[in-house]
């Protein structure tokens, strides 16, 4: 920060809800909107550019959402602290956000009220949560540290692996997995073989409850 001043830029597809961001923060005197986007791909060009404090981004944009640039931005390092507002609900595809290093959450209905403290606590190194978003976090976690033995042989699979099994416990056959895969039905069924010998299962009623236990259905 500079003298004290929390840098911000606002990326969000909607120009109105940007102009509306932009007023709530400018009533905090310790903060100042340095840069705007309208999409993932810009906010990552505007970070990369104005290094600012805080990024406050919304999930849903076009060319690029906030996922994808969470996951660029992640992984770059970037020392900007980024935070999520939408107007989606918080489920367990938070989790893996919150891993890669997203320091906050806040849904938009909340923006007016929350959002100031929400950038000013990120700013200064802290998570911020709402109530429901907390919950959904602890309860994800809970969740893992449960399974924890199904989640190590699940982390042993290849990606390929893992996507044929989310796939057949979504109720894809293995010609529709094979199109969406763009592989042959032949070698869905090899890598089905594979699943098979690293985990045990096999019958479709098994690979959706070994995907509930991990909660594979809910991730993006």
């Amino acid at each position: 920060m500079t003298n004290d001043i929390i840098s911000v830029v606002l990326a969000d597809d909607h120009a109105v809800v940007r102009a509306g961001l932009k007023a709530v923060l400018s009533s905090a005197k310790d903060m100042k909107v340095i840069g705007e986007a309208s999409n993932g791909a810009e906010a990552i060009a505007t970070v990369n550019r104005l290094d600012p404090d805080v990024l406050v981004m919304d999930l849903s944009m076009p060319q690029m959402d906030g996922v994808e640039a969470t996951k660029q931005l992640t992984a770059a390092g970037v020392r900007t602290r980024i935070l999520i507002l939408t107007m989606h609900s918080p489920d367990e595809a938070l989790i893996p956000l919150i891993e890669r290093g997203v320091a906050g959450f806040l849904q938009k209905t909340a923006a007016d009220r929350e959002l100031v403290d929400a950038v000013r606590a990120v700013a200064y190194g802290d998570t911020y949560l709402q109530p429901s978003a907390a919950r959904v976090l602890a309860g994800g976690l809970r969740k893992r540290t449960e399974h924890a033995d199904e989640r190590s042989d699940f982390d042993k699979l290849t990606p390929r692996e893992r996507d044929v099994l989310r796939l057949i416990a979504q109720g894809f056959s293995a010609p529709e997995i094979g199109t969406r895969l763009v592989i042959s039905p032949k070698t869905v069924e090899t890598y089905k073989q594979r699943i098979h010998e690293k985990l045990g299962l096999t019958h479709r009623s098994e690979y959706i409850q070994y995907a509930l236990k991990l909660g594979l259905l809910t991730q993006t």
